[in-house]
């Protein structure tokens, strides 16, 4: 099923749901910490229908629906993309943790945790190694991912900026890594 613009914002959510229960998504989460623009929350939720992702956690001090400028955003896409909100990214990780959990090997996790960030340990994305279960983890549009949330990683992956600018909007830079991991998993 395939929705334009104006039938997603017009959709009944139960109606949309029920639709697309049997569309396959990919072992793939976003998670979001403390994005403050509510556009820019609104844009990664297309980016994560357009991929179909399987879950958006939205952490800290991140809005969620049914905030009116996200659901502008999203034209909607906020009815089809399954997301929770969670207190810190923490939080998050364990319930994809609790998920994900290898069968009879103690406290050893499966979920690859990638955080978008320029950090002294990140490497560029091109070379990072992508596997599912894939947790990619944005941060603020100020700055950026919590010292904390970065420990958390598997592993750090940046865009290389030339120019002046130091970094991409947030939808740019989850876009980029977010196409690249899904052609290269």
């Amino acid at each position: 099923m395939k929705l334009n613009a104006q039938e997603l914002r017009t959709a009944d959510e139960d109606n949309v749901k029920e639709k697309i229960k049997n569309l396959k998504r990919k072992p793939i989460f976003f998670i979001l910490e403390n994005i403050y623009d509510t556009y820019n929350i609104g844009g990664l939720f297309r980016l994560a229908d357009a991929l179909t992702i399987e879950k958006m956690y939205l952490c800290g001090e991140t809005e969620i629906p049914p905030n009116s400028r996200i659901k502008k955003a999203s034209i909607g896409t906020y009815k089809v993309v399954p997301w929770q909100y969670e207190k810190s990214v923490k939080e998050a990780i364990a319930d994809l943790n609790s998920k994900f959990k290898i069968q009879n090997s103690g406290s050893n996790y499966r979920v690859n945790i990638v955080v978008v960030e320029q950090s002294d340990r990140s490497i560029p994305y091109t070379q990072a190694e992508y596997s599912t279960p894939l947790a990619l983890i944005f941060g603020n549009e100020t700055f950026g991912v919590l010292p904390e949330t970065l420990r958390l990683a598997n592993q750090i992956v940046e865009i290389p900026m030339w120019g002046v600018n130091k970094s991409l909007n947030v939808i740019v830079s989850a876009a980029i890594v977010s196409y690249y991991a899904v052609n290269n998993l």
